[in-house]
């Protein structure tokens, strides 16, 4: 899996033409990863890119691409499970993908699950006979979910994270991210965008980012983090970087669903 990854989610979303423009842009770039679901809309303008960026020679093969794809809630159904997951794969229009085990039995992909804290990762791990590969959580310098991390270390569970910069400028987001005194201060020193900065430290915990860009200078400069490294001094620096998730997720919680309460749905986290 590319460790860094482009987010697709956008809220108004750009026409599918514009879109499927954007994201030839990323291919241009060197992005080889893509975060995608079925709620965002955004699968079939991703499948004619990857299309697109075949017939330009921008990749040699899909087989070059890794797409992640999600599947939405309403389908999580043992007699809509398949169908919906088919659907996805013919609006990407790829033979296959890299995250989504009866399905994985058939052939079509691995396990992935996403905001499973602790509790609930155990809870599945005690009643699947296939593991999740990989677990997408918030993570980012001002929500680094260390316990959670050493948890899917231990389990072989690979962690990508969502909002790395802190979805800066969405309804949900804050600029505690690219606005932190502290990654101003090692930019500011290393001659680097405080997205850099923090992208880098995500590197080095050994997780995997989705960061979305429309703009194609920062798609470049998200993916230049590869060829320098943070000091012992720098790393340590993080550790004193207030900690707060940035989506409380209190939209998820309600008297009469699965989770009454935030503690319920974050497995007793904040």
């Amino acid at each position: 899996m590319p460790v860094i990854g482009l987010g697709t989610a956008a809220i108004p979303l750009p026409p599918h033409e514009t879109l499927t423009s954007i994201l030839i842009d990323a291919f241009e770039v060197g992005y080889k990863h893509f975060e995608t679901a079925s709620l965002y809309g955004t699968e079939e303008p991703l499948g004619k890119a990857v299309a697109k960026a075949l017939e330009l020679g921008l990749i040699k093969s899909r087989d070059e691409v890794f797409i992640t794809s999600k599947l939405w809630t309403s389908d999580a159904h043992p007699d809509l499970l398949v169908p919906a997951l088919k659907t996805s794969v013919q609006k990407l229009g790829l033979e296959n993908m890299g995250s989504y085990g009866r399905v994985l039995q058939i052939g079509l992909s691995k396990v992935y699950v996403s905001n499973f804290g602790i509790k609930k990762l155990t809870q599945l791990l005690e009643n699947t006979i296939i593991p999740p590969a990989v677990n997408q959580v918030e993570i980012n310098p001002s929500w680094q979910q260390r316990k959670l991390r050493e948890f899917c270390k231990q389990k072989g569970i690979h962690v990508s994270a969502w909002s790395p910069l802190g979805a800066y400028k969405t309804s949900y987001g804050t600029n505690a991210v690219l606005e932190s005194p502290i990654i101003k201060e090692i930019a500011c020193a290393r001659q680097k965008s405080t997205a850099q900065i923090a992208l880098r430290w995500i590197y080095e915990q050994g997780a995997t980012a989705n960061v979305k860009s429309f703009n194609k200078e920062r798609m470049k400069q998200n993916l230049d983090i590869f060829d320098w490294e943070l000091s012992e001094e720098e790393s340590q620096k993080f550790s004193y970087i207030p900690q707060r998730r940035v989506h409380s997720g209190v939209n998820f919680v309600s008297e009469n669903g699965p989770y009454r309460t935030l503690e319920e749905l974050w497995d007793g986290d904040p």
